[in-house]
């Protein structure tokens, strides 16, 4: 559907009326309109990947001439990429509020650190995994190609979709009613949902977790940006997190938690930096002794940058508050749904209800619009950029919108998902609604 420049012109304006509490890069990015022109670009996409901190791009910045290699260097530059890798685990560490014992270990993403401690199961494991998970938390343990990388024989369960915070807490109880509470365990489950925002009641089901038995793995990649995490409060025994998500994308991610499971399983990759010792043996073959602790994961030259960087978006959000933050956020939130309360051709997505608490991510179908279209029409007409499709979470995604156990297209199949956060200036989600109403009032008139 088009709309006039004129429209477009009005709907989208050049600078963010109100500024966010944490400044980032491309606020005063412009891009090309359908119908000619060009207009301040509104990210609205922070759940797949939020821009980069301006104090994080600062300070990377600042040490890219420093920069050496890791923990094997003599050198006065290795030295400082050392200490400034450590400390970046420490920061880390400390935004996670961490127990004494527990390590953090830099992944890839939160993906690679699921798939990190999916290699680490005992054998006989008994993995329970809710079916609303995002792909990173469904497939490491119950997929084909994760039970041929495992190897250890582990038992997936998946949980069906509970309708409340009580349903979820009940739901993973009766599972684990009937184990042997001896035999090893993992629950897996998300802090907020990457389709609907909503919160879980992660401290709940941790307690659930551990009256049998099992330990619980807390995915965070879409509440830590949004929330505190404490590993000490929630009393989950592992979480995970990616960089990208908070503020610093330079492909990295954490794993932290309990240190016996990963200490006795083979490293996650075999390499350099992994092995204390390494020697020939008589027949030719090669005899390995592995670090334990953090180092017997993090084989090869680690993302030192990657690191630093999301030791700097901790930093930044710890200073900023996450009570200010968070009510900044909610009141965004209401500016959405109020914004298109009386639009009756939208439906925004929820398990637990419109009340329900939830982090700055919101799902919805219009209509007579597919998603890619309506997306992409926000996009060409108005600036905005938005996700459509099943957001790596097709499951969730199909049995919200009414479309479960159909085989088609993201497209057709699919919803829109509006996300924001500590950078995204008020104009920005303004704009959004304004552009959503007008979108939908053309196709009604021209119906």
């Amino acid at each position: 559907m088009s709309v006039s420049t004129a429209t477009a012109a009005t709907t989208a304006a050049t600078a963010p009326s109100v500024r966010a509490p944490l400044p980032v890069l491309g606020l005063d990015v412009t891009v090309p309109l359908a119908s000619g022109g060009e207009v301040t670009y509104a990210a609205l996409d922070y759940a797949a990947s939020a821009p980069a901190l301006q104090r994080v791009w600062d300070d990377v910045a600042a040490y890219a001439p420093y920069y050496g290699s890791v923990h094997r260097g003599a050198g006065y530059l290795s030295q400082l990429s050392t200490d400034l890798f450590e400390n970046a685990r420490r920061t880390v560490a400390e935004f996670l509020d961490c127990r004494t014992g527990d390590q953090v270990l830099f992944t890839r993403s939160t993906t690679d650190s699921l798939n990190l401690l999916a290699t680490a199961l005992p054998d006989g494991c008994e993995v329970f995994v809710f079916e609303t998970e995002h792909h990173a938390s469904l497939l490491p343990w119950g997929s084909p190609h994760a039970a041929g990388r495992r190897g250890r024989n582990a038992r997936v369960t998946f949980l069906d979709a509970p309708r409340s915070h009580r349903a979820a807490v009940d739901t993973l109880e009766r599972a684990l009613a009937g184990r042997d509470p001896h035999g090893p365990a993992l629950v897996c489950v998300t802090g907020a949902s990457n389709v609907t925002g909503e919160l879980w009641p992660v401290r709940e089901l941790a307690a659930v977790a551990h009256a049998h038995g099992a330990r619980i793995v807390l995915d965070a990649a879409q509440l830590a940006p949004h929330h505190p995490v404490s590993l000490r409060e929630l009393d989950v025994d592992w979480v995970a997190f990616s960089g990208h998500k908070l503020y610093a994308p330079f492909g990295s991610g954490v794993l932290a938690g309990r240190t016996d499971w990963l200490d006795e399983a083979e490293p996650y990759l075999a390499g350099g930096g992994a092995s204390r010792r390494v020697a020939w043996r008589e027949d030719g073959g090669v005899d390995v002794e592995w670090h334990e602790g953090v180092a017997r994961h993090e084989a090869g030259s680690p993302n030192v940058i990657g690191a630093h960087a999301i030791a700097s978006a901790c930093k930044a959000l710890g200073s900023a508050g996450f009570d200010a933050l968070r009510a900044r956020e909610e009141r965004l939130i209401r500016v959405v749904r109020e914004g298109l309360a009386d639009v009756p051709e939208v439906r925004f997505l929820s398990l637990f209800g419109d009340d329900a608490a939830r982090v700055g991510v919101l799902s919805f179908v219009v209509e007579g619009w597919e998603s890619s279209s309506f997306a992409a029409a926000l996009s060409g007409s108005y600036g905005i950029g938005v996700r459509d499709g099943l957001f790596c979470a097709h499951p969730l995604v199909r049995a919200l919108t009414g479309a479960e156990g159909e085989c088609g297209s993201a497209d057709s199949l699919g919803a829109i998902r509006v996300s924001f956060g500590a950078g995204t200036p008020d104009e920005h989600v303004e704009r959004f609604v304004r552009a959503v109403r007008e979108l939908v009032r053309g196709v009604r008139a021209e119906g």
